[in-house]
């Protein structure tokens, strides 16, 4: 649970639409996540819950709605009341506010662990080179592995790729941090320590989106869990309330299946 007081992070999410090949997979979605909250999204597969996450950031445009963050448009400026897409540029300066942690890490296998980390702020001029490093070897503590700075993506684990894809995402100091099934693609025994990172990072203040199929740890983690279906909203309120009395004969269904 968050600790700290965020002053920043609010993400509004308005009667969004979104289809794919003329399937409709975000119905109107209608969800506000408040700063330094941490949020769950549940649901079964194609329930729309990755692409719904993948709109905050926009690396899915929106048929319809929209989507901000502290009420600025991350891919989209308005102009004469209709929403007119930006320029890369743009887009990709205003992502730099949002950032995302995949199932499958993405890391650069040519590039080491400290490297990986210093590439964004380097990249986008924000830091010198010795800053950045600075940084860099900083947020490796952070998710524990400052004795892997030199190591290639090749010489780490699931796990420790994953937390060093978590210290990228953060070296940016995003107001918003989405993690898309951050364990899934991990090995049962590797799944703790990536939590645990997560864990530390709730307690900051920072603005938490996360899918998952962890429910335990949405349980322990989360301010408020989402649950998601068929394209829609079906239920959403605090952990305790949705995964312990949930409301929706659908939402029980899932659990119930789910849990065993």
């Amino acid at each position: 649970m968050t600790t700290a007081t965020a002053t920043r992070g609010l993400v509004e999410i308005h009667n969004v639409r979104k289809s794919f090949h003329g399937t409709e997979v975000l119905k109107g979605i209608d969800l506000t996540v408040q700063p330094g909250e941490v949020v769950a999204l549940l649901g079964p597969s194609g329930s729309g819950k990755s692409t719904l996450l993948r709109t905050i950031n926009h690396l899915e445009t929106v048929d319809a709605g929209s989507v901000t963050v502290d009420g600025e448009f991350i891919g989209y400026e308005l102009r004469h009341g209709k929403l007119h897409e930006l320029r890369e540029r743009e887009i990709l300066r205003r992502r730099t506010e949002v950032g995302i942690v995949f199932q499958n890490f993405h890391l650069f296998p040519h590039l080491t662990a400290l490297e990986n980390v210093t590439e964004a702020p380097l990249a986008l001029k924000r830091l010198g080179k010795d800053d950045a490093a600075e940084l860099a070897r900083g947020l490796l503590d952070r998710v524990g592995l400052a004795h892997k700075a030199d190591a290639y993506p090749r010489q780490l684990s699931g796990g420790q790729q994953q937390r060093v894809a978590i210290a990228r995402a953060l070296a940016l100091q995003p107001k918003v941090l989405l993690f898309d099934e951050p364990t899934s693609a991990l090995d049962p025994e590797l799944v703790g320590e990536v939590l645990d990172v997560i864990r530390d990072l709730a307690k900051l203040g920072t603005t938490l989106v996360i899918v998952t199929h962890e429910i335990g740890f949405a349980r322990e983690v989360a301010d408020g869990v989402v649950f998601l279906d068929d394209g829609h909203v079906i239920e959403q309120g605090a952990p305790d309330e949705v995964l312990t009395r949930p409301q929706h004969p659908r939402t029980r269904e899932f659990l119930a299946k789910v849990l065993g």
